[in-house]
């Protein structure tokens, strides 16, 4: 059961959410998430937190420090993930696994990432001579770049999904479509008039929303990765800060704590795919989780595809055939990466806890999420409003 899902504010890159480390941030984070249900956190059994750039400030195993960085009891185990953008969408799949094999009753899944404080790509990986034997390994905008090209994607039509994504998500802050799931963030900013002087600051609102964007602005972008191409900062993904977490629980456990839980994993989907196009499994990954929870797209209300790159999202909705859902606002109706940004290890509990919203908004039954990974994978949710 998803007894509650919840998020911070999304912070731009060098923006509020900079001033704060992302273990104390994501205390926050689960702090409300537990104080607001009611729960002691002495019940929770484990952390399954996502991240990313497992360095710095994020090393050292970020899911146990969150939890003792929240003052939670010792005996709170945390462990930390990385399926790349998948992160804290595999969390949720940990989570919900230990919950239906009968080991774990109550845990905290989610994630965070911190792309100002601890830029991407900073925990210098490298992989063995033996991986490019078999395979053309590239940066994910070339693949952004390949999937346009052999999908036939025009500059258009990418500029025009993250146009919508920004106006979307702007129509949803002002609509209050996010206040359910946003935790207020507290935290000390530098002064406008002085670095020296720290003030005491409420974040509340996602910041990184461009609401003035327009398709012409955006058509005079340069092409961010190759002179001819297609992908831009624009139809790209933003850099920035943010945390999120869901609490999972077993029937017995809610009902045992007077737990009301909001909906329920049904099925996961998780598919490896080449990874030189790297980006394109979504629709495999959805189609395993439908599969497997014996349903069709007719009976999912609401459609979450992380917006990595405009071209996964005309991917997704070429092969899946959603376009029709798309332009009627079924898939992505509240914005995704390109507008909010794509806080890696965050965005899989992120896109949970928007995914609920909206099915409670809407009285609607089913949703699917589902993300695309770097270096050739793709995962998927399917669940259901209680």
């Amino acid at each position: 059961m998803i007894v509650d899902a919840v998020r911070s504010p999304i912070g731009k890159k060098n923006g509020t959410l900079s001033h704060i480390r992302g273990d104390e941030l994501s205390a926050q984070v689960v702090n409300a998430l537990v104080g607001r249900n009611g729960v002691d956190p002495a019940q929770i059994e484990d952390v399954q937190w996502g991240c990313v750039t497992q360095v710095d400030e994020q090393a050292w195993n970020i899911g146990r420090n969150v939890a003792l960085t929240a003052g939670w009891p010792v005996s709170v185990a945390g462990t930390t993930v990385d399926r790349q953008c998948g992160s804290s969408m595999q969390t949720n799949f940990n989570a919900a696994a230990t919950v239906w094999s009968g080991q774990l009753d109550l845990v905290v899944s989610g994630g965070v990432e911190m792309m100002s404080r601890v830029p991407m790509g900073s925990n210098n990986g490298s992989m063995s001579p033996l991986v490019y034997e078999h395979h053309d390994i590239v940066m994910q905008g070339i693949s952004a770049e390949e999937i346009a090209k052999q999908w036939g994607l025009t500059r258009e039509e990418l500029d025009r999904i993250g146009y919508e994504s920004h106006q979307r998500a702007a129509r949803a802050i002002d609509g209050g479509r996010f206040e359910r799931e946003v935790v207020p963030i507290e935290l000390d900013v530098p002064a406008p008039d002085s670095g020296a002087t720290l003030v005491r600051t409420r974040f509340a609102v996602d910041e990184a929303v461009r609401r003035e964007t327009t398709l012409e602005k955006m058509a005079a972008l340069q092409p961010a990765f190759i002179p001819d191409g297609v992908v831009t900062a624009g139809n790209s993904s933003q850099i920035v800060d943010g945390s999120a977490a869901v609490l999972v629980a077993s029937e017995a456990k809610a009902s045992e704590l007077g737990l009301e839980p909001r909906a329920r994993f049904v099925s996961f989907g998780v598919v490896g795919v080449d990874p030189h196009l790297m980006l394109h499994g979504n629709p495999e990954a959805s189609a395993k989780a439908l599969a497997k929870a014996g349903l069709t797209w007719d009976e999912i209300d609401v459609i979450e595809v992380n917006e990595a790159f405009a071209s996964v999202v005309a991917q997704f909705l070429a092969d899946t055939g959603l376009q029709e859902r798309y332009e009627a606002g079924d898939v992505n109706p509240n914005g995704g990466g390109i507008s909010l940004g794509h806080p890696l290890g965050a965005t899989g509990a992120r896109i949970t806890a928007t995914l609920v919203s909206e099915l409670e908004r809407r009285q609607a039954r089913y949703g699917l999420a589902t993300m695309c990974i770097g270096f050739g994978q793709a995962i998927a949710a399917v669940i259901e409003r209680v």
